[in-house]
């Protein structure tokens, strides 16, 4: 492991752009890094996501630490306190915003990480020994933590950097195009396209405002679902949009504690396909109707309808995260639906026992059909076909 160095004393200093440049190509390594692991990891599990190769993964984990620490090296590890002390400058200089306390805290988390890596890297372990691999695994999270997190420190050194938007119309100007895009909203020929949030926590929508079948590009500031937004530009195509309106800041997660570098193990599970087959490879009721049981089982290793119901609950949590009117709409009709897969899944669960029940198998007259039949012997000769009935044809 190479000590981390700082900027040599006469080379000139990075511009706040480059810097954030540097923790982007080290996002971009992190994910191969993460790509590579996982398909090692996958090789180390049977079908039903069980490690089976426990040796083998933790070599896969342990050659994920060694590769996401020179990555760290080669990218990070000369500019992350220039980086953080760029993003806290633009970070003061940013109007009051609810997102700005929690950026302050994943900038101090940040510096927290960086300097238990800086530690790390000044008292490097023998290479290849067991505390060296100690060392790297014991690095991983904060690691993880700049992978996960260096694009909000990224983003407000590109800010300081950037552009300042300067609103292109005036008064009476916005009031006649918003008009306009709300009369188009009305009679359905104002066709939204993307949306972000600006630094100062506002949303900015582009849309498509259609009129005599002609398009133009506008920006909405505000919930294009409930009254009060404004459209704050025009322009002739989207481009132009993206140069000139508030830049993106990064968007929000649904849970905090979500890291997509460190996942916990996948929970063992069976497809829907191995269930099916189960019931057509069975042969008694019990077969088919530990099948259906597979499919409602809840717990560690839940069933594909128990998973549904998870899916359509957090898709839920996700729509109303959105803060929308239309997002909380969909996530009441998540919800119900949600719910209608609970009622679904305890009738399966009742019509799985009742079946499991009866105590049945299938009646042999239901024989199997030989997919290879027997090749006759190569001196046998091949019988005869069946005579020809001698019919007359009729004619109409």
């Amino acid at each position: 492991m190479t000590p981390a160095n700082s900027p040599a004393p006469d080379s000139p200093l990075p511009t706040a752009s480059a810097l954030a440049s540097k923790a982007r190509d080290f996002r971009l390594r992190m994910a191969v890094i993460d790509c590579e692991t996982d398909a090692a990891l996958d090789m180390t599990r049977d079908r039903h996501g069980r490690t089976v190769h426990a040796d083998a993964a933790a070599a896969a984990r342990a050659h994920r630490d060694k590769a996401a620490v020179e990555a760290y090296v080669t990218h990070l590890a000369p500019h992350a306190e220039a980086l953080l002390d760029a993003a806290r400058l633009a970070l003061d200089a940013l109007p009051p915003a609810r997102h700005l306390t929690g950026w302050r805290a994943v900038l101090d988390g940040l510096a927290s990480s960086a300097a238990e890596i800086r530690r790390a890297l000044g008292r490097p372990a023998a290479p290849g020994s067991p505390a060296e691999r100690a060392q790297h695994a014991a690095l991983w999270p904060h690691l993880t933590a700049w992978a996960d997190h260096s694009p909000i420190a990224s983003n407000l050194a590109d800010q300081r950097d950037g552009r300042h938007h300067q609103a292109p119309l005036t008064d009476e100007e916005q009031q006649l195009w918003t008009d306009r895009a709300r009369a188009a909203q009305i009679r359905g020929a104002l066709e939204l396209t993307e949306s972000w949030y600006a630094a100062d926590g506002q949303p900015i929508t582009l849309a498509y405002l259609v009129e005599d079948d002609d398009s133009t590009v506008v920006a909405l500031r505000g919930d294009p679902g409930v009254p009060g937004w404004q459209v704050i530009g025009h322009f002739a195509h989207e481009y132009e949009a993206g140069k000139a309106l508030p830049a993106p800041v990064p968007p929000g997660v649904l849970r905090s504690d979500i890291s997509r570098f460190n996942r916990p193990a996948p929970a063992p599970e069976l497809s829907l396909q191995d269930l099916i087959r189960d019931v057509v490879e069975g042969h008694s009721a019990g077969d088919a109707s530990n099948a259906l049981l597979g499919t409602v089982q809840r717990g560690y290793a839940a069933g594909p309808m128990v998973r549904l119901q998870e899916l359509l609950e957090t898709t839920s949590q996700f729509a109303s995260a959105l803060e929308t009117v239309q997002g909380r709409q969909i996530a009441a009709r998540l919800s119900a639906l949600g719910r209608q897969i609970e009622f679904l899944t305890r009738e399966v669960e009742e019509a799985a026992e009742d079946l499991g029940a009866t105590v049945a198998v299938l009646p042999p007259h239901r024989t199997p059909v030989l997919r290879a039949r027997p090749r006759p012997a190569v001196d046998t000769t091949p019988p005869a076909p069946p005579p020809r009935a001698n019919t007359t044809a009729r004619h109409r």
